[in-house]
């Protein structure tokens, strides 16, 4: 178990370094200078030779794509020249000294992912860990409400087959694949936080800290988040009522079943004590990439609702052409999507003890 473990961290290695790859050269061959967008319209001649010194953007961008490793890479290696742009700059990196030569010095520190075009400097990891956690909330939220829900109704369905309650069921599951989030974000918040505000006492837009009337300081809004969670879980709800209903009804027809069943064990002891863990299989693998794609694909349903998250913020860098704090949202959601999956075989390895033998 532990060499299938290390053999998936080395893998994992592997994809990141080609994401980092991609994204370098995808964000880097797009028209445009980006001293020029950091700048904008108020620039000189000497502002941008400045800028482009400062960022590395005077170089060729071979050297420029080895910068960015070398920002990236937790053991890095720098220059002790003030004028290189490896120079070890304390505003820049946090880090630890391993080895010190006379022209280089080699450290462990945090990845860098360097300064917003936008923020005044702003670094890109501090940007992130303001709108990240706002989007686990959220993404775990409509996952929670998806896996409980999405269980539930799968059991029910299974448990009355071709009757009017699967059917009603299959239908809401069906119609739940089918309709866009974006769409389903605008009927909600319009219904709920416009049409029946007096009922609901929910809000159209806001986010999951909001400032208080004087401006003052900030204050939870837990309402906030009924409307988003219930939108972005919609599809996930509806691929996990499809996968426990399926699921359960294989696994229900199996001869181990019927041997519980014979012994006189009821259909509540059948399912809770030898059906459900089984059955579960294709539901963690459904809920684990819906979760991961939930980071990524919250863009619309943050956006719609003002939800001040990764989605939101995405959306903000391109359209000011934000490359640093695109590149850095991109980076991390492939992690996290890769993080996952090394999870999920573990959670495997845990419901199914024929993987620990595979």
């Amino acid at each position: 178990m532990l060499s299938r473990f290390i053999q998936k961290i080395f893998y994992a290695l592997l994809t990141i370094f080609g994401v980092v790859t991609v994204i370098f050269f995808l964000f880097n061959v797009l028209p445009g200078d980006p001293a020029q967008m950091m700048l904008g319209q108020n620039q000189n001649s000497e502002q941008l030779a400045t800028v482009k010194k400062k960022y590395g953007f005077d170089q060729p961008l071979t050297r420029q794509y080895r910068y960015y490793l070398n920002d990236l890479s937790p053991v890095s290696i720098h220059s002790n020249s003030v004028d290189d742009y490896t120079f070890l700059d304390k505003s820049k990196y946090s880090y630890f000294t391993l080895l010190e030569f006379t022209n280089t010095t080699i450290v462990l520190k945090w990845p860098y992912l360097r300064e917003s075009f936008t923020k005044q400097g702003k670094k890109v990891s501090s940007v992130l860990l303001e709108t990240l956690p706002n989007t686990f909330v959220l993404a775990i939220s409509a996952i929670i409400i998806a896996i409980i829900l999405g269980v539930l109704l799968g059991i029910i369905s299974a448990l009355h087959k071709d009757s009017f309650i699967d059917r009603f069921i299959q239908i809401f599951s069906t119609l739940g694949m089918s309709v866009p989030s974006f769409f389903s974000a605008i009927i909600f918040a319009w219904l709920f936080g416009f049409v029946l505000h007096e009922y609901t006492n929910l809000e159209m837009t806001g986010s999951l800290y909001e400032l208080d009337d004087f401006g003052e300081r900030k204050e939870l809004k837990l309402k906030n988040l009924i409307l988003p969670a219930i939108v972005l879980g919609i599809r996930p709800l509806a691929v996990v009522i499809q996968l426990m209903r399926n699921s359960l009804l294989e696994v229900l027809g199996m001869d181990y079943i019927r041997t519980a069943r014979a012994k006189g064990l009821n259909n509540f002891q059948v399912i809770k004590n030898h059906a459900l863990k089984n059955a579960l299989n294709p539901v963690v693998t459904a809920v684990s990439g819906w979760f991961a794609s939930m980071l990524a694909g919250a863009v619309f349903v943050e956006y719609i609702f003002g939800w001040n998250g990764l989605g939101k913020e995405i959306v903000n860098a391109l359209n000011t052409l934000d490359l640093p704090v695109i590149m850095g949202s991109v980076l991390v959601i492939a992690i996290i999507f890769i993080s996952i999956n090394i999870l999920v075989d573990l959670i495997y390895a845990w419901l199914d003890p024929r993987v620990k033998t595979s």
